[in-house]
């Protein structure tokens, strides 16, 4: 366990390297892991080790819960088909090939040349780094306003495939470990790992749920969520399950289940705000952990096998992200082509490929250059790919080189609470029971905070092609997402049939991911018939 005073310092580092990380303008991330990397090498202060007790009993439920909990589980099931298809045979594809390529680089390199891998070896180390760490890349995302659907498919891919990973790095395991092992068995282990952690967190999530739909305290509210974090990772880890599995199910569940059916806005708000906050601290613990593990001058010592490493991952996860967007290309699911290389470059590694080697037994063979291996791809795709993702995605149009200004949004969200306002005081005054000179003067402050928001919004030097776009494209995807409200509303009521219901809800779905991949499109579509019709009119 790491002694209390370290925690302290730790907590100082962090604070610090995020102001430097906003004056420098470099992804947090990034700036952690350099930050721990300085402070190893200073030895400041006694060096904590990232091991897998603190990693699984700490940092690991409670990240996955805060990640699982803020995703909708209705976008989740409408990006089905991309996300569980990179989670699942994505991964198992990405172990396969990241061994097979390392295992050929590596006879080219000196360091190899005269032994030769196993193969059950290579797979238990593209296992190892199989799982993505979506931290930074999200946080660069957000911050730069890319389309929703990218970033939620970096986020929830990056959280089933962590589950998914260990899974098969613990069967591969056993594999290198001389334990005989088929296909068919290997399948259902797999099925009954993943398949009882879902069971486990959908038990813990809905009674969680239950409970918080039955009391009224912010405090026991929070308790509870933490118990749904933390008991199902817990609970099914001793029974033999997926933890992370678990965990997010438990999450999903209480996230939008509990929370939307159980809890007060003022508790939602409350229980927000204490899991981001736990989210940014166990990151920031467990990145600039990641930074004063490694060991720079081990991996110094076999670079041309870290650099080998790290080519042989980016090419399986380039095999696997473009396979899948070719086979998603004509279905609804399917994605802009640019978005595929972001995807790969938004493949960062952090300490669970970590966590994972270090579990390794002492007398696996290879153990010592696994590790530093791992390390070092670790450290490069956080430093390459953390550093460049942004350029990378301007350069290919994913993120918009042209930005309304960072008034714009908090204007129009100033008019439409203000509107909101001014509405629920004219239905108030229609009830005729409170007191009309309060409610005069409450409508005067909102029409003057309306006015206000207009007459900023106004000044605002915004082209119009910009605004239109924006407007038009909030506005579709909340008519959208409307109509799928009505449609649920519909089903519950026995007003339409299943069938029917169905077909609805999939053109629904097609049109919010149109929206998210294609919006130019869209636009040129919806207008293109009105444009016709008025050059007709034209003389």
């Amino acid at each position: 366990m790491i002694p209390e005073t370290v925690i302290l310092y730790l907590f100082v580092a962090a604070s610090l390297l995020a102001v430097v990380a906003n004056r420098l303008r470099i992804p947090y991330t990034v700036a952690l892991v350099l930050g721990g990397l300085i402070l190893g090498t200073l030895h400041l202060f006694p060096t904590p080790v990232l091991t897998h007790d603190l990693l699984f009993s700490i940092f690991l439920p409670g990240l996955v819960f805060e990640s699982a909990y803020h995703l909708s589980a209705s976008a989740l099931w409408r990006d089905r088909l991309a996300i569980f298809g990179l989670a699942v045979p994505g991964v198992l594809t990405s172990i396969v090939v990241t061994a097979f390529v390392f295992l050929w680089t590596s006879r080219y390199l000196p360091d190899l040349a005269a032994v030769t891998m196993p193969l059950g070896v290579a797979l238990v180390f593209g296992a190892t780094v199989a799982a993505t760490d979506p931290i930074s890349v999200v946080a660069i995302f957000r911050e730069l306003q890319a389309p929703q659907r990218l970033t939620f498919l970096v986020e929830s891919e990056s959280l089933l495939n962590d589950g998914t990973a260990i899974v098969f790095f613990t069967l591969f395991l056993a594999i290198a470990m001389g334990k005989p092992v088929t296909a068919s068995a290997l399948a259902v282990k797999f099925l009954a790992v993943v398949g009882g952690g879902v069971l486990i967190g959908a038990i813990v999530g809905w009674l969680s749920s239950e409970v918080i739909k039955r009391v009224n305290d912010g405090m026991v509210e929070i308790t509870f969520t933490i118990l749904a974090a933390y008991g199902s990772f817990l609970v099914a880890m001793q029974l033999g399950y997926s933890g992370v599995i678990s965990t997010v199910v438990a999450g999903l569940i209480c996230g939008n289940y509990g929370a939307k059916r159980g809890m007060a806005p003022s508790v939602r708000l409350a229980v927000n705000t204490f899991w981001e906050y736990i989210g940014f601290a166990l990151n920031s613990l467990v990145f600039l952990l990641v930074g004063l593990t490694i060991r720079l001058p081990d991996l110094l010592r076999i670079w041309p096998l870290v650099i080998a490493a790290y080519v042989a991952i980016t090419i399986a996860r380039g095999a696997v992200i473009y396979s899948m967007g070719a086979l998603l290309s004509r279905s609804h699911a399917r994605m802009p082509w640019s978005w595929n290389f972001v995807l790969i470059w938004g493949g960062i590694r952090g300490a669970l490929s970590m966590v994972l080697v270090l579990s390794l037994p002492q007398h696996f063979p290879f153990r010592e250059m696994l590790i530093n291996l791992v390390f070092g791809v670790v450290l490069l795709t956080i430093l390459i790919q953390g550093l460049s993702i942004s350029p990378v995605a301007r350069a290919l149009g994913v993120l918009s080189r042209r930005h309304l200004p960072a008034d714009f949004e908090m204007q129009r969200m100033r008019l439409t609470l203000a509107q909101m306002g001014v509405r629920e005081i004219d239905r108030l005054r229609q009830e005729g029971v409170l007191d009309p000179q309060a409610l005069n003067a409450l409508a005067t402050h909102y029409s003057q905070e309306s006015e206000d928001a207009k007459d900023r919004l106004s000044k605002l030097d915004i082209a119009d092609e910009d605004r239109f776009r924006t407007e038009f494209s909030r506005l579709y995807r909340r008519l959208l997402t409307m109509q799928k409200q009505r449609l649920l509303d519909a089903r519950q009521e026995s007003l339409i049939g299943h069938e029917n219901f169905e077909r609805l809800t999939a053109d629904i779905d097609a049109g919010l991911l149109e929206v998210e991949t294609n919006i130019d499109g869209v636009i040129e579509r919806l207008l293109l018939p009105d444009q016709v019709a008025m050059e007709k009119k034209l003389p």
